[in-house]
C-alpha cells in the first residue's frame, strides 16, 4: 500500500517528518517502487542533507532496479560531498569478549573454523528451501561473485562463530551497524529452523527475533 501511504502523507494537515519519509523510502526499497522512492528521497535530502543513509538507500534502490548510471551518479555525489558510507560490521559477545566481523573477514583467530561452519550451514539451510537472493548484492559484478559476497556477509560470519562458541541452549545475539540485507534476513530465518536456535539480530532499524523459521518483524523492516 505504498501509493496509499504516499497519498496519506500528501493529505495530512501537517508537514510530514523525516521519519515518515524515511519509512516510505524503506518501503520502496523493500517493494521496488522507484518512482515514489525518488520523491521520498528528495524530501529527505532537503530535511537531512548530512544523513548518508538516505543517499545510500536510494543508491541501493537504483542498483536493485539495475539503474547503474544513477547508482554511479548517487555514489559520486556522496564522495564529492564527503558523506561517509560506513562499512557493514557485526558484533557478537562470547564469554564477556566482543568479536567483530566484516564482510570477507580474514583476521579472526578462528576464521578457518568459522568459514567451515558457514559452508556446512549454507548446505543445511538450502535443504530447507533457502536460495541466495542476489538482488540484494548491489554491486555490478558477475552472478557467481554476488553469491560469494553475500555468503560472507558479516552477520553470517558472526552467526557461525556463535554456533561454534555458545552453549546449545543459549540464544545467539548479534549487533549490526547497518540494515540487515534481505538475503541475510532469509538466511537467518532458515538457520533458526535448521539449528533450532533463537537468533537475535539488532540492526540499525530494529530487533529481529528469529525463531523456528520466522522473524518478529514479519519481513518488514
Amino acid at each position: 500500500m505504498i501509493s496509499e501511504a504516499y497519498d496519506l502523507i500528501q493529505r495530512m494537515p501537517f508537514v510530514a517528518t523525516a521519519s515518515m519519509w524515511g519509512s516510505l523510502l524503506a518501503c520502496c526499497r523493500f517493494h521496488g517502487n522507484l518512482e515514489i522512492a525518488e520523491i521520498a528521497a528528495k524530501h529527505l535530502f532537503e530535511m537531512e542533507p548530512d544523513n548518508a543513509g538516505n543517499y545510500i538507500l536510494l543508491s541501493n534502490i537504483y542498483a536493485a532496479n539495475k539503474k547503474w548510471e544513477e547508482v554511479v551518479r548517487a555514489r559520486k555525489f556522496l564522495k564529492e560531498n564527503v558523506v561517509k558510507n560506513e562499512k557493514g560490521k557485526s558484533w557478537i559477545a562470547v564469554k564477556d569478549k566482543v568479536h567483530k566481523f566484516m564482510v570477507g573477514e580474514i583476521n579472526h583467530p578462528r576464521i578457518a573454523e568459522i568459514y567451515s561452519k558457514l559452508d556446512s550451514l549454507v548446505e543445511e539451510v538450502k535443504i530447507l528451501g533457502y536460495k541466495v537472493e542476489t538482488e540484494h548484492e548491489l554491486h555490478d559484478v558477475e552472478e557467481s561473485r554476488k553469491q560469494e559476497l553475500l555468503k560472507h556477509h558479516s552477520e553470517k560470519l558472526a552467526l557461525s562463530f556463535g554456533l561454534l562458541s555458545l552453549p546449545a541452549s543459549a540464544p545467539i545475539r548479534i549487533m549490526k551497524n547497518l540494515r540487515i540485507c534481505g538475503d541475510c534476513h532469509s538466511f537467518m530465518k532458515h538457520a533458526s529452523s535448521s539449528t533450532q536456535r533463537e537468533i537475535i539480530v539488532r540492526d540499525i532499524n530494529r530487533f529481529h527475533h528469529f525463531r523456528k523459521g520466522r522473524c518478529s518483524c514479519c519481513d518488514f523492516w
